[in-house]
């Protein structure tokens, strides 16, 4: 499969058959993905692979509590987490508490532990350049050293004929889940990639034009016309 293609049909999978994923198959993923550019090829990341039910278990209900936080606040009309017109956070605007508490059905979280592979992303945060720490807004430069890694893997996996997503609801409950798989202060969670085999065939993916999201020179500068608008399609 060439890169355009698995770029264009690898959306969010979430639904996967029952078909173990081989070892081989996983390793030959994580053996790509571990070509992802890191700020001075740090390479800060570390993958737990969950194998033991009983943690599997334990990842499921700790992202279950962040799921429903999360759909807590688009059903009250918010972007969940979301930064404010001024790049800083002011809350979540529901109770969160009361939120972790009511059951917000989904399939996918639901049912996260049976997922054939379960992948937990680790970034070593003192090999992180966070060149905007200390900005009057919400950071964000420091994942460029580790989510290109996770896409890698996604792309690697579409490859292998493999779906899959990355979901960071684990990282609402990050004391519990270190303390469950053990991991050092001086690491945190950028978060869980599910992989499986997909029920359904992959399709190419509907996204935004060129033309919506590129600018000549200036942020409000003229459009910078895709191929669509120059009369080409791929």
């Amino acid at each position: 499969m060439g890169l355009r293609e698995a770029m264009r049909t690898s959306g969010a999978e979430r639904t996967f058959t029952e078909e173990p994923v081989p070892d081989e198959v996983l390793a030959r993923v994580l053996d790509d993905a571990r070509f992802a550019p890191s700020g001075a090829n740090a390479q800060p990341w570390t993958v737990i692979v969950l194998r033991d039910p009983e943690i599997r278990r334990g990842v499921r209900e700790l992202s279950v509590l962040g799921w429903r936080e999360y759909r807590a606040q688009v059903k009250a009309g918010l972007r969940p987490f979301a930064p404010g017109p001024d790049g800083r956070w002011h809350g979540p605007g529901v109770d969160l508490a009361e939120a972790a508490a009511t059951p917000q059905p989904m399939t996918f979280i639901d049912n996260l532990d049976r997922a054939p592979v379960l992948l937990v992303l680790c970034a070593r945060l003192t090999a992180l350049a966070v060149a905007d720490v200390d900005l009057d807004r919400q950071s964000i430069v420091g994942g460029g050293s580790v989510y290109p890694f996770a896409q890698n893997v996604l792309l690697a996996a579409r490859a292998e004929g493999l779906g899959g997503v990355l979901t960071t609801f684990l990282v609402r409950r990050e004391p519990a889940a270190a303390k469950l798989l053990a991991i050092p202060a001086d690491h945190a969670i950028a978060g869980v990639i599910a992989l499986g085999y997909p029920q359904r065939r992959a399709t190419r993916l509907t996204r935004r034009p060129v033309e919506e999201f590129a600018r000549l020179d200036t942020f409000d500068g003229p459009a910078f016309p895709g191929p669509a608008s120059r009369g080409t399609t791929l």
